[in-house]
């Protein structure tokens, strides 16, 4: 991520406040004093408010990938390793990021104290939080398996974010193996539903997850590419159904 360079840089002391603020102020030197915090509803404002959302929303993504790397009881290389490969740490960053990731996972803190802070930065964005979840679900995949704790962590990540039962079921679909792939839970629907409303739910999925959303919340490029790879399920998912029903 490039925003590393704003972490460990010139912003290296940013006034995140609450849990997040705990991780990387532990790590990092001083405080930049025209930084501000993010208010608990969000809305922060000022030139910048960007950086400083993209620099906090990148410390929760590491947090909770530490979090969850370490929920089956054991940190393998692999999670590790995919956690590197989803989020592109560039090699003279590698040390940076170890640094965050081991204090995270080896923080008492909870992982729920980072998960709130986030949500509460991006509540009126739904979108970017489904797509934090999706990379998480990248990282318990990583082995190619979901064990019970990761499934159970995420499930209670996506209830802090505010996704119920069938929101998270649908985004867990979209992780499984391809033989086992529901493309009507992909959608959210029912596989008697209407060819009319199958349309129309497929137009909605697709609006709310456009990935011009994630690029105007100024998130990193990562981010771009893990609403892209949504975005081309829910294609796959709509052509597979139009297939097999003649559309």
């Amino acid at each position: 991520m490039a925003v590393w360079g704003k972490i460990f840089g010139g912003a290296a002391g940013l006034l995140l406040g609450g849990p997040l603020g705990a991780l990387v102020g532990g790590i990092a030197g001083h405080v930049v004093d025209k930084y501000r915090e993010i208010p608990e509803d969000g809305e922060e404002s000022g030139p910048d408010a960007s950086s400083l959302k993209q620099v906090a929303f990148t410390i929760a993504v590491v947090a909770l990938g530490a979090k969850l790397a370490k929920a089956d009881g054991v940190v393998t290389r692999d999670e590790v390793d995919a956690f590197k490969r989803v989020f592109r740490i560039p090699p003279e960053e590698e040390s940076n990021f170890g640094k965050v990731f081991d204090r995270a996972r080896q923080s008492t803190a909870g992982y729920e104290g980072y998960a709130h802070q986030v949500e509460r930065m991006f509540r009126g964005s739904p979108q970017v939080l489904e797509d934090l979840l999706h990379g998480l679900f990248s990282i318990a995949m990583a082995d190619g398996v979901l064990h019970p704790d990761e499934d159970l962590y995420l499930q209670n990540i996506a209830g802090i974010f505010g996704f119920d039962e069938d929101a998270y079921n649908r985004f867990r679909g979209y992780h499984v193996g391809e033989d086992v792939r529901d493309p009507y839970q992909i959608l959210g629907v029912s596989s008697d539903i209407s060819d009319q409303d199958l349309k129309k739910a497929y137009r909605k999925l697709i609006r709310e997850n456009h990935p011009d959303k994630v690029i105007a919340e100024g998130l990193p490029q990562e981010f771009v590419d893990v609403a892209n790879e949504k975005l081309a399920k829910i294609n796959a998912a709509y052509d597979e159904i139009s297939r097999r029903r003649g559309l």
